[in-house]
């Protein structure tokens, strides 16, 4: 008896493609309306896309336009056709692909930054190191008692990832963080 073929439920594996996926950063330019940013991820969510950071504001108010960055990753084939589609929905006004923009002005990725809020409870040697550490890595204690702290660090993705990395066997309890801000480099807007 032919068992039943079963379609894949992801975008990623409907082309057979030998390209290696990579991460990319999007700058979406939309209108700042109600709806927008609902449209732009049903995109990535009907098609089996997967987004791993988003962040959303308004970034022109006179012009109320709003600026979502969405790092995602795929082929080159999938990339391509995530801005294709991106650029089709109507309130979305430009597609700008920063890490291809980056690598054509010599650069390895777009200038990106993320911010994370750890919760640590410690104390003695614990609560002393978490501090000493925090140090190192330009953290900032925005609220502190005898039995916890909660530190603000900046910076690219991977220097957050290792922070909260080295502050989880002193008695991390909580995160939480923005997703990846970015922006080209160069006088030029994109």
């Amino acid at each position: 008896m032919n068992e039943p073929v079963s379609s894949p439920a992801s975008a990623y594996f409907i082309v057979e493609d030998e390209a290696a996926p990579e991460s990319h950063t999007l700058s979406v330019l939309v209108d700042n309306e109600p709806g927008v940013l609902a449209r732009v991820i049903g995109l990535f969510s009907g098609r089996g896309y997967n987004i791993e950071s988003l962040t959303v504001t308004e970034t022109e108010h006179e012009k109320h336009l709003s600026r979502i960055t969405i790092v995602t990753r795929g082929t080159p084939a999938v990339l391509d056709q995530i801005k294709h589609q991106l650029e089709r929905i109507v309130p979305v006004h430009t597609v700008t692909d920063l890490t291809v923009v980056a690598k054509q002005k010599g650069y390895e990725k777009p200038l990106e930054r993320e911010l994370a809020m750890l919760k640590v409870v410690a104390s003695g040697d614990n609560r002393l190191e978490a501090l000493r550490l925090a140090d190192a890595f330009k953290a900032n204690v925005i609220d502190a008692n005898v039995n916890h702290f909660i530190f603000d660090v900046t910076g690219r993705t991977a220097k957050i990832e290792q922070f909260i990395s080295i502050m989880a066997p002193l008695g991390l309890v909580e995160v939480c963080r923005t997703g990846v801000a970015a922006m080209a480099r160069g006088p030029e807007v994109e």
